[in-house]
């Protein structure tokens, strides 16, 4: 009975990190498409050929995107539950912050593909398939196409430091010393901080969303990459300095 518990614990658990990892390349890979090669190709596009593809190409696109969030939250979440490491007082731990340092990152950027992107590109595609039947195009369809970019752009930037983070949990983390209260209050509480600040930014919380102003690093997709090593950098940085 015990050696069959062990085996279904080590299955659960092997089980949930291999499709987590394969879910979570599909997804993080889908939004890296969308950003570094989709929406500049569809910018040189002619009206017609970016609608067509708009109808055609993107709602499949954004059908294993979509899930490939959705499956990545439920196997990290299995893993959290089989995992025994994570009983007791691990959080409390340099590498038990690293996680949810990612695992914050990770839930705002499923928050996005699922509250902002997905609906917001339900729009763009209804307008798209609508044209191509003959009909009248939707005036609102580009603003709604320039929230889910914004949304989009900041989950590549928050992409950057979720990955170092997660992965950092069993190569960087383990190296630094006990985290006190205080320090991770400091530290996670800043992460949240920072956090908000993007994130409400996208949404268009300071000054709409138009282009330029606090929304430059968003307008272009190598602006973006900059700007979520600056993010990765940061907050390493101020990880050193609290549990160092």
């Amino acid at each position: 009975m015990v050696l069959a518990d062990n085996f279904g614990r080590t299955l659960g658990i092997v089980g949930s990190r291999w499709i987590h990892l394969l879910a979570g390349i599909t997804w993080i890979g889908l939004l890296y498409y969308f950003n570094f090669v989709q929406t500049p190709a569809f910018a040189g596009f002619d009206a017609g050929a970016r609608t067509e593809a708009t109808a055609k190409l993107v709602p499949r696109a954004l059908w294993w995107f979509r899930w490939g969030a959705m499956l990545t939250l439920l196997s990290g979440i299995s893993i959290l539950a089989f995992q025994d490491q994570f009983n007791g007082d691990y959080f409390k731990t340099p590498s038990g912050v690293s996680i949810a340092t990612g695992i914050l990152l990770a839930l705002v950027m499923f928050s996005n593909v699922w509250f902002v992107i997905w609906p917001a590109q339900k729009r763009v595609i209804a307008n798209a398939e609508n044209v191509l039947a003959g009909g009248q195009a939707d005036p609102a369809a580009a603003g709604f196409g320039r929230r889910g970019l914004l949304a989009s752009r900041t989950n590549t930037l928050f992409s950057i430091p979720m990955l170092f983070f997660m992965a950092a949990t069993s190569h960087f983390a383990p190296f630094h010393t006990a985290a006190t209260s205080g320090k991770r209050g400091s530290f996670l509480g800043i992460v949240v901080f920072v956090t908000a600040i993007l994130e409400l930014n996208a949404l268009g919380f300071f000054g709409g969303t138009a282009p330029g102003g606090p929304r430059a690093y968003l307008d272009k997709h190598q602006n973006t990459i900059i700007a979520g090593f600056v993010y990765a950098a940061l907050l390493i940085v101020l990880f050193e300095v609290f549990f160092s």
